[in-house]
């Protein structure tokens, strides 16, 4: 049965799953990936935005000289993983309909600059986005590790029914795994501009408890990770 979405409130933490038309991979290559970075940080304002106009002022500002920056968020973004057909968001609404209008400039604006690079016509994502809301510190820390474990997928398909057969080279995967938040969380500058991290921060314990929750995840021998993961997954 498809999972109703919530009503978005404002001040509140909801996890977000975005997927590719018919699950078709939503990028084909890395550039393709820092597309979706750029878009994530310049759509997320209430103000109209033309990214042509945003990649100019950005080649000002590399140039040493000033511009404004000024931006009224619609949302926190707190934390973010991409899948080859699919994005997790964890996002925080700061306004009336943040999230809706973050999604749709977001989605209008990266599947404009896809199918204009890549020749082809009609959505590019599945439909509207998927939402759960997060309501309890357990939700909170437990999506923070299912949100940065989704990579581990790329490397052993089947570790949510079945353990993970290396744990050693899943950490491994995951700690240099760029196109994630977790990173940053763990002291790894990657793309720190793009999420606002005290609040989990402060949640997981620090950057040791970040890894420690996540670790343990992963070195869990069990089989039962899609009932650890049921109440905040959408898949």
């Amino acid at each position: 049965m498809p999972i109703k979405r919530p009503q978005l409130i404002n001040n509140e933490i909801y996890h977000i799953v975005v997927r590719g038309v018919s699950d078709q991979p939503i990028f084909k290559n890395n550039d393709d990936r820092y597309r979706v970075i750029f878009s994530l940080y310049e759509f997320n304002t209430v103000a109209p935005i033309e990214i042509s106009v945003q990649r100019k002022k950005r080649s000002i500002k590399n140039k040493g000289e000033q511009f404004s920056d000024k931006r009224i968020l619609l949302v926190e973004i707190l934390a973010f993983c991409f899948m080859p057909n699919h994005i997790h968001l964890l996002l925080r609404q700061l306004r009336d309909n943040g999230i809706t209008q973050f999604m749709r400039k977001f989605g209008a604006g990266y599947a404009t600059y896809f199918n204009k690079k890549y020749t082809r016509n009609g959505h590019l994502f599945q439909g509207r986005f998927k939402a759960i809301r997060i309501t309890t510190d357990r939700q909170l820390k437990t999506v923070f590790v299912y949100i940065h474990t989704n990579p581990v997928a790329l490397i052993e398909a089947d570790w949510k029914k079945g353990g993970i057969k290396n744990s050693n080279k899943a950490i491994e995967f995951l700690e240099n795994y760029k196109w994630s938040s977790y990173q940053d969380y763990i002291g790894q500058d990657n793309f720190s501009s793009v999420t606002k991290r005290d609040f989990l921060l402060e949640v997981m314990g620090g950057k040791r408890g970040c890894q420690g929750f996540l670790n343990d995840r992963v070195e869990y021998k069990g089989e039962n990770n899609y009932n650890y993961f049921s109440d905040i997954e959408l898949e």
